[in-house]
């Protein structure tokens, strides 16, 4: 700039002491400046103000000569000082060229921007909030400044804004809110700072309500609390535990639906302060708005769900994920379940598109596009701009997906796994109706599940099928569910033999082996045929947990219904072998089992025709193994049937095997489940064919242990001439059963015969292709 040139009403005196580079000359011109202006303000001269300034703005704060920028700003600075009150009509002329200069390259003039900022703030106090965003955007740059100068001259500038803030009424919230959401996003940790300072200022002022633009800003400062810098995160930490105390005070104003997504993402996270810190975030969401967090539930699950299963280094992320889990689960209620069906479709296609979350585990960036705004449109919220509160609807096929493909992963952790079959239980409890439209596509990992390495998620999973299998929703018209024609086949197939004196329509009706029954449902045979399959394929399974799993079921389920349908299914199994090792189980299971006692005590007397159709049903399958068999009929006191099902073991292939189940029906028969047998041996005219029977397996086993077990025993028996009595009228126990049940044994004997000769014609069949046989008795 040409220091002669005229600058007028500036004198040439002024304009070269602002042009010099010496700071004691340009504070001189300052003060020549201050005075000019202030005659101007005595006079009124507002043209002449504003020529003023436009001067030291264009040609010399915005000038090319570094120097004569310096003396733009103090110039600048002076004019502001030199109006006072009246600064704030020429404001937006005085801090535009300041603030362009915060950009300068030279680290000395961006410091005395910033001083002449501060003097023209100082000044005008109130009137710059108008022009707050521009400020604070130069701010928040400065704030980052490399020169610590440059730095603590910003602080200063900061500081005095806050007061003017904090002071005034006349703050734009509205207006500023969109530069603070942009500015938080900073990777800079000075910047950083200097958005939560600000956000902890705009929080402290009675009358600013951030509360209300919360949502703007909730996802950035879950990003600064993951900053490397503690002091950083500390000051996040008071900002978010603010947030958290006012919402607690004021639910009612809270925008609950626009956050709860971010909170989903914030609950992946890696690091442990932001998941632990949005975690009691989701905590306090549930509780305090309760029904409302709904529509987000898949999120919210995909979130928590894997949390369930940290060790103790995580112990606090663990507990609080917990405490989310058990209050989103009891938002679920009943009435989810009432729906009208002619409504259901649409509300399905409007519900919160958030709930495709389950599809996209894993990637928490997709957690925030899923669901915004849609969500809002069907999702229940209650927000301060609406007191109504719209129905909330509770989106099952998101849940289930999310429930579905933790079941699915190999890594899903223990305790997770249980808490989704704990979800699982709890829907099918409170909205059984819905939920059996998912049961087709659930019940083969459920039934997967079995092969679980922990006994606790085996029993709820039980726990889940046992509802599925006897929940009145799961009934279904038709045998569909149970494998067709092949069931409807089996019912009228499976019937008790009578004799041809005792059939009736009514009789007959009342005798049927059907597996269909009152208390359970359409899916409860659907069950035990899969459950077999599971067991035949799966063989370790049944080793190890078979008898387990058969027992818990007849705790959640009825014993004599699980028996007469395994019963039923096993009749008609293919596999042979397979067939004889599952009737060994379950008879184990029956003649051993505490669940069992009830069952035993209604095949010990065969007094009604319910047990003595379960006998037969029992009967027909257990032909399968011939020492069951015979066991069986000593469950039932059957013993002559017993004794003549001995007689055939003469025809019968021996081998180890079976030397080994006649070896354990021998100890089971010292054991207090046939107490009851033990004491008939005293009666010994009337249960003859007990003895004989008894007789009969001491003849079948070599010289062994348990031949000098049973041996002993039947040594004891009395002479039956010292125990005759006076009452002789009395009928034989055995031939009055035998009369009693009305059961045609010779038929029932001969089933027996048939089925052997099959295992005989297999075993032959396995041994010509090569494979190996039984272990056979080298007599």
């Amino acid at each position: 700039m040409n220091p002669e040139r005229d600058l007028a009403p500036l004198a040439p005196s002024v304009v070269r002491a602002l042009n010099d580079k010496l700071y004691e000359k340009r504070k001189v011109a300052a003060l020549e400046i201050e005075k000019l202006v202030r005659e101007f303000v005595a006079q009124n001269n507002a043209a002449q103000i504003k020529h003023v300034i436009q001067i030291l703005s264009q040609e010399f704060a915005l000038s090319q000569h570094p120097h004569s920028r310096k003396g733009g700003l103090i110039g600048l600075a002076a004019c502001s000082i030199a109006l006072g009150k009246d600064s704030g009509l020429y404001l937006k002329e005085l801090i535009e060229p300041v603030l362009t200069c915060f950009n300068d390259a030279d680290s000395r003039l961006r410091y005395y921007a910033c001083e002449a900022l501060y003097n023209i703030v100082k000044v005008a106090r109130g009137s710059v909030l108008p022009h707050f965003n521009v400020l604070f955007d130069g701010l928040s740059k400065l704030s980052a400044d490399p020169d610590p100068n440059v730095k603590s001259g910003s602080e200063l500038l900061d500081r005095l804004l806050k007061d003017i803030v904090t002071e005034s009424n006349k703050f734009d919230l509205v207006g500023f809110i969109p530069l603070l959401r942009e500015r938080i996003y900073s990777n800079n940790q000075y910047a950083r700072q200097f958005i939560i300072s600000w956000i902890l200022v705009l929080e402290s002022v009675p009358d600013i309500n951030l509360l209300d633009y919360l949502p703007e800003i909730l996802d950035g400062l879950f990003q600064i609390l993951g900053d490397n810098s503690k002091e950083i995160r500390k000051m996040c930490e008071v900002a978010l535990g603010e947030f958290l105390k006012e919402i607690k005070k004021n639910p009612s104003s809270v925008k609950f639906a626009e956050m709860a997504n971010i909170l989903v993402i914030h609950c992946q996270a890696s690091d442990d302060l932001i998941q632990l810190t949005a975690m009691c975030w989701m905590r306090e969401f549930i509780q305090l708005a309760g029904r409302v967090m709904l529509p987000y539930s898949s999120g919210i699950l995909t979130a928590v769900l894997p949390c369930l299963s940290y060790d103790d280094r995580k112990k606090s992320i663990k507990e609080v994920a917990n405490v989310c889990n058990q209050g989103l689960m009891k938002l679920v209620i009943p009435e989810d379940d009432e729906t009208d069906e002619g409504k259901q479709s649409p509300s399905l296609q409007t519900e919160p598109e958030e709930e495709s979350l389950s599809q996209q585990e894993g990637t928490p960036g997709g957690c925030l596009e899923t669901s915004s705004e849609p969500s809002l449109s069907s999702a229940s919220v209650l927000t301060a701009s609406s007191s109504e509160r719209v129905p909330v609807t509770l989106n099952l096929d998101g849940i289930v997906q999310v429930l579905d493909c933790h079941l699915h992963d190999t890594a899903t952790g223990m305790m997770t796994r249980i808490a989704v079959l704990k979800w699982l239980y709890h829907l099918y409890m409170k909205t059984p109706r819905k939920m059996f439209r998912h049961t087709d596509s659930l019940f083969p990992i459920l039934l997967r599940t079995l092969s679980d390495e922990s006994d606790e998620v085996i029993l709820k999973d039980l726990e889940v099928l046992a509802e599925i299998a006897s929940s009145p929703a799961g009934q279904t018209e038709g045998p569909g569910l149970c494998d067709g024609s092949d069931t409807r086949s089996s019912q009228s197939e499976l019937h008790v033999p009578i004799k041809a004196s005792q059939l009736s329509s009514s009789g007959v009706k009342g005798m049927e082996c059907s597996p269909a029954t009152p208390t359970m449902n359409s899916y409860f045979y659907k069950f035990m045929i899969n459950l077999l399959k599971r067991f035949s394929t799966e063989r370790k399974l049944l080793e190890t947990r078979g008898a387990f799993i058969i027992r818990q079921l007849c705790l959640l389920l009825n014993a004599e219904n699980i028996f007469h349908s395994m019963a039923d299914i096993l009749l008609r199994e293919e596999d042979l072998k397979f067939a004889s090792t599952m009737v060994h189980t379950l008879n184990t299971i029956l003649l051993t089992s505490s669940e069992l006692f009830q069952l035993r005590n209604q095949l010990k007397d065969l007094k009604t025709p319910e047990s003595r159709n379960l006998f037969c049903c029992l009967y027909r399958s257990w032909c399968h193994n011939p020492v069951t068999t015979v066991s069986l009929c000593f469950l039932t006191q059957n013993y002559k049937h017993a004794y003549d099902l001995i007689q055939k073991f003469g025809d019968l292939e021996v081998t180890v095997d079976f030397l080994t189940e006649v070896d354990k029906l021998v100890q089971l028969i010292e054991c207090p489940i046939f107490t009851y047998l033990r004491l008939q041996l005293l009666d010994v005219k009337n249960n003859p064919y007990l003895i004989r029977a008894l007789y009969g397996l001491l003849m079948l086993l070599p010289q062994s242990s348990a031949f000098q077990l049973l041996s002993h025993r039947l040594q004891c028996v009395p002479n039956p001439e010292l125990l005759q009595t006076t009452d002789s009228t009395k009928s034989t126990l055995g031939f009055k059963k035998a009369t009693a049940a009305n059961i045609d044994y010779l038929e029932l004997l001969q089933h027996f015969e048939r089925v052997q000769n099959k295992h005989l014609e297999v075993r032959h069949q396995r041994a010509g292709r090569g494979e190996p046989p039984d272990r056979r008795v080298v007599l």
